[in-house]
């Protein structure tokens, strides 16, 4: 079903059932999809009371108008999926600007920050790979919590976390030339 309706919100990954959403993570791409649900439970450590809305894209081009392509969903559609206000962080496994160019005639594009594929990468782990292009969970999760108003005051700590823990990543992969087991055997608990 949610292949056919081609985006969605996934209420099964998202905190914000009972309340205002504090950001949406978007993804499209299996890499990026694993990423954001990654970065939701990072961001719940974090923050346990973070309103997160995760949403999912299959088909690319329901992110246009409905005018423009025919798959694409009205300006009320897209904003009951996106919110009127909530910042969007968006993992993409291609080119950001595809992404913009899909959504720069929306309400609120301002709030859409894209983070996808910019030809940086080299002979190293698959992870490496996401933390190279910036589509990884530490990374997404400070692109959110930069963005989120109420965790101002706290967003040097929670930096520096996700910092640490990058750099415990890429010190444990130049060592052993493997992701760290916590990434490798990674699964979706919530």
């Amino acid at each position: 079903a949610h292949c056919e309706q081609g985006l969605g919100v996934w209420s099964w990954a998202s905190t914000d059932t009972e309340g205002d959403t504090d950001v949406v993570l978007a993804c499209a791409g299996d890499v990026p999809t694993q990423e954001t649900l990654a970065t939701v439970e990072v961001l719940l450590g974090l923050v346990p009371d973070l309103r997160i809305r995760v949403v999912n894209v299959v088909d690319l081009a329901r992110l246009a108008p409905a005018e423009l392509h025919p798959h694409g969903i009205s300006d009320k559609d897209y904003q009951e999926i996106f919110t009127a206000t909530a910042p969007v962080v968006f993992a993409y496994h291609g080119y950001p600007w595809l992404i913009h160019r899909l959504t720069y005639r929306r309400p609120g594009h301002d709030r859409m920050h894209v983070h996808g594929f910019h030809e940086n990468g080299t002979t190293t782990t698959p992870f490496d790979m996401c933390v190279l292009n910036e589509i990884d969970r530490y990374t997404l999760a400070l692109a959110a919590l930069e963005r989120v108003p109420r965790v101002a005051g706290r967003i040097g700590h929670l930096r520096q976390h996700l910092r640490d823990r990058r750099t415990a990543h890429h010190n444990h992969i130049r060592r052993t030339g493997e992701d760290l087991p916590e990434i490798r055997e990674w699964t979706w608990n919530r």
